[in-house]
């Protein structure tokens, strides 16, 4: 395609401009379909109500099939950038990074359909809704996307580092991610008169200090986790003890036991604390993405395609945040891991993710869209 790089740019700033909520990527969608079929790209037949999956086939006799993660959802923040593409879209805006996830991923499709009387077999182009609701691959597996699929790409942008870095690790990269709410219920009274009453914000309190002894004396000091209470809520006036008091936060975690010891002593903690004062607690615990982990041979085939193309690679940091691309490595459903690799892509050094004035530099845009196209013709397992 002539001025290649040009209608990358430009499709990217359409998205930009366009941010739509998670499962409400209605235009986005549809503006995917639109590229992609004009491009000969086959859309896959899945009902679903936004996002799609798309293949590329290979003309030669092969019977290789690999696929790539690339998320769609925009964030409810107001953009206060001064890009002349900055977006239409009152307190919405591409906050993360996904409009170039999307705009690379049509790219890496095109210039593979271009290029398949080159390779074999059948590469495929996930391009999932909700990744910021954590949930949003849930849609996609529900289909049988991934029953042939024996390994897995994704990426993310990086403003720590510049264009053409590629941050690159094997092991954890991203934590498992949980979200616990406790309703402490105690006896309301006067504020004057707290005997005659069981006070659950007292009973929280303690909650909150004894939920930190987990990480400090339960997990083994060199496994990564945290435990954050990010909410709590209680009474509407200032001379009345109330009945209840809530709270609400996170937990952490890379190791898989791990995370299953923090859900026990969650609710074993709050609810003999609040037994000892009198009150007592419910304990809701919301399962999100597991942890992601980089398959070692696939963390050095990044590092040699970036070679090859000309790119540096530095050390992928780790990061307790979370992301949703973990699901499709951690199939439980279907009974099996697939061995997955997600790398971060310098946008050029900047303000963070999900901050109001951050940006992706479009000089990224095109050599992302080549260095995808050439991790997904890699043959990860050919010596197996």
């Amino acid at each position: 395609m002539e001025n290649f790089e040009q209608y990358l740019i430009e499709n990217f700033k359409w998205f930009h401009r366009h941010p739509e909520m998670p499962y409400e990527e209605v235009q986005t969608t549809a503006k995917i379909r639109e590229l992609l079929t004009a491009a000969g790209i086959e859309i896959l037949p899945y009902p679903l109500e936004t996002g799609l999956v798309a293949v590329v086939r290979g003309q030669k006799p092969e019977d290789r099939v690999t696929a790539l993660r690339c998320d769609i959802d925009a964030l409810p923040i107001t953009e206060q950038t001064q890009l002349e593409y900055r977006s239409e879209i009152p307190g919405h805006m591409h906050a993360c990074g996904h409009d170039l996830h999307i705009t690379a991923g049509i790219g890496a499709a095109i210039l593979l359909q271009e290029r398949r009387d080159e390779f074999g077999g059948t590469i495929k182009f996930i391009f999932q809704p909700a990744e910021e609701e954590s949930h949003g691959a849930l849609k996609i597996l529900k289909t049988d996307v991934m029953d042939d699929v024996p390994y897995i790409w994704g990426f993310h942008a990086d403003p720590t580092n510049a264009v053409n870095v590629i941050g690159i690790r094997e092991g954890y990269v991203t934590a498992a991610v949980d979200r616990f709410v406790i309703k402490v219920k105690g006896i309301g009274c006067h504020g004057a008169h707290p005997d005659d009453g069981i006070d659950p914000i007292l009973t929280a309190s303690a909650i909150v200090q004894g939920l930190q002894s987990i990480v400090s004396r339960n997990v083994n000091a060199f496994h990564p986790s945290l435990l954050s209470v990010t909410r709590i809520t209680a009474g509407n006036t200032w001379n009345v003890i109330p009945t209840e008091a809530e709270l609400e936060g996170t937990v952490r975690t890379m190791d898989r036991e791990d995370r299953i010891l923090y859900e026990r002593k969650v609710k074993e903690i709050s609810q003999k604390i609040a037994a000892a004062y009198g009150a007592a607690a419910e304990v809701e615990w919301v399962a999100g993405p597991p942890a992601t982990y980089n398959d070692g041979r696939m963390a050095r085939i990044c590092e040699e395609v970036a070679y090859r193309l000309g790119m540096e690679t530095v050390p992928e940091e780790s990061s307790m945040g979370g992301d949703d691309f973990a699901f499709y490595e951690d199939l439980d459903t279907m009974g099996r891991d697939v061995p997955g690799c997600y790398v971060k892509i310098g946008t050029g050094v900047g303000h963070p993710i999900h901050h109001p004035s951050f940006c992706v530099d479009t000089a990224v845009i095109l050599p992302t869209a080549q260095y995808l196209a050439e991790l997904l013709l890699s043959e990860v397992y050919d010596e197996r």
